[in-house]
């Protein structure tokens, strides 16, 4: 049983490198998609910022089904699943740093920190047990 849970221990630690990766590339990917879209397209910042972002949720479903957590199930169930965790946890991120920007005196850019290790904490946890949930025999 000790030997169980040590892999399976190893398995979320390797998980959640991944899920780092991806994020890093996402964030990146996010970045240059709303960059090109306001530098070159000339396009408003909402949209920018929109379709930044939803390319981005859909990179980071496709690496982090495919490859973090090597999930075979339905991708249309699985992406619903996703959208709802980034809801979730986006709105728990929001909540917090609301809660940090309006009633502590902690520099914003670190309020902003914060706010983004409980963001991909609870992302990271929420998609594990909830979306790519994987059943043990």
């Amino acid at each position: 049983m000790r030997e169980f849970k040590l892999i399976k221990s190893n398995t979320t630690l390797i998980q959640f490198v991944k899920f780092g990766i991806v994020g890093v590339s996402n964030t990146l990917l996010t970045a240059l998609v709303i960059y090109l879209l306001l530098e070159v397209l000339n396009c408003s910042d909402y949209l920018s910022n929109a379709a930044g972002y939803v390319l981005g949720l859909i990179n980071s479903f496709i690496w982090n089904q495919k490859w973090t957590f090597a999930n075979k199930s339905s991708i249309k169930n699985t992406f619903l699943k996703f959208v709802l965790i980034f809801i979730i946890s986006y709105a728990v991120q929001l909540g917090n740093l609301f809660l940090w920007l309006n009633y502590t005196s902690v520099n914003p850019y670190i309020c902003q920190l914060i706010s983004m290790i409980i963001y991909i904490g609870l992302n990271f946890t929420l998609n594990k047990i909830y979306t790519f949930k994987t059943h043990l025999s």
